[in-house]
């Protein structure tokens, strides 16, 4: 099967996931009822109290809205990756009951395509014969989810895979200060700005300053920052 390429779609969100913060925020707050508050909150725009919110570092009533993504065109090297978020819900294609016997799609790094036609085809070559392996062992261990899940060790980590992924909004905003970085791996990097995207069009307030940690203050990668703060700030800002 041919090179698959990144697809990250928003199939879900909280509805008015502002609106819903607003009022978790409100709550502690006030004293009055939710009936009061609900109809505040539906009058009148929240975006300057939920900024000030968000600034003092009252975070917590962000895990009220969350979002989910459909991610296709990745790699299994970066579900390795992107599950040690654990404050999440991953759904992942198994490879223990889908057969790939018709062939996997598979993730061709940039470097590697930076080398040439040769390199790729090399590549592609190295592919097709994973494949042939897994059908073979296939084969020898007969049908069936069995030979599944013992056939699928001699896949490789470029092998695509496809998630449905849940995080809710605070979670997203650390998830992208340590992966919209510069210094993350190029393919969860990929994914998470374009998560981003995604996120800023439907909750512009609450992603207003989201991106990596040199957005907000000094670089906390320290001695190892990318040197690039000024850029990324410029790109994070105009981001759409």
């Amino acid at each position: 099967m041919p090179q698959k390429h990144l697809r990250v779609k928003l199939l879900a969100h909280t509805p008015d996931p502002e609106k819903t913060c607003a009022l978790a925020a409100r709550t502690c707050y006030s004293a009055a009822d939710v009936d009061a508050l609900s109809a505040l909150v539906q009058e009148k725009d929240q975006s300057k109290f939920l900024k000030g919110v968000i600034a003092s570092g009252h975070l917590s009533v962000l895990e009220h809205a969350s979002f989910t993504f459909s991610i296709e065109g990745v790699s299994r090297a970066l579900l390795a990756q992107v599950t040690r978020h654990r404050i999440a819900s991953f759904s992942v294609q198994s490879q223990r009951y889908v057969s790939l016997a018709e062939g996997f799609g598979y993730i061709i790094p940039d470097r590697i395509q930076a080398l040439g036609e040769d390199a790729v085809a090399e590549f592609e070559q190295q592919m097709a014969t994973m494949q042939k392996w897994y059908v073979e062992w296939q084969d020898k261990l007969g049908k069936g989810e069995g030979s599944n899940e013992d056939a699928r060790f001699v896949l490789p980590n470029a092998c695509e895979t496809h998630i449905t992924m849940t995080m809710n909004a605070r979670e997203l905003l650390h998830f992208f200060s340590l992966r919209c970085c510069n210094r993350a791996q190029w393919e969860i990097r990929a994914m998470a700005r374009e998560m981003l995207k995604l996120c800023k069009q439907v909750s512009p307030v609450i992603f207003e300053s989201a991106g990596p940690g040199c957005l907000n203050g000094p670089c906390p990668e320290g001695a190892k920052s990318c040197g690039q703060a000024r850029e990324m700030r410029e790109y994070f800002r105009d981001m759409k």
